[in-house]
């Protein structure tokens, strides 16, 4: 399959990802988690980052990261951007769980401790 190539521009509140993670998984503290991808425990949420969005979304902003419900994405298609070809993905907005303004360290989410 060919690379999408040009100015890619998301309409409405539409969020477009990248770097969503589906092979191996390296925890904080070292362990090493196996892709799950295909399998019935790899039902779970996944962090992406955002790479753009459509001019009505509010909730999210280009750059930050995102917990999406599980399978609540499109398959992938390929851009070629200036850096090389990447992966994207839309999701779906009713989905997102979560936002960080870093890459999460961990595959797995915590609570907060007061």
């Amino acid at each position: 399959m060919n690379a999408i190539k040009g100015r890619l521009v998301p309409l409405r509140d539409v969020v477009l990802v990248s770097d969503m993670d589906f092979g191996e998984q390296k925890t904080s503290s070292g362990i090493i988690i196996s892709s799950d991808d295909g399998k019935a425990h790899g039902i779970k949420s996944r962090w992406a980052k955002v790479w753009a969005i459509g001019p009505d979304q509010q909730d999210v902003k280009v750059g930050e990261w995102i917990c999406v419900e599980h399978g609540r994405w499109t398959r992938g298609f390929t851009v070629e951007t200036e850096n090389g070809e990447i992966t994207l993905r839309r999701v779906d907005k009713d989905a997102i769980m979560l936002t960080s303004d870093e890459r999460p360290n961990d595959v797995t989410i915590s609570p907060t401790k007061s």
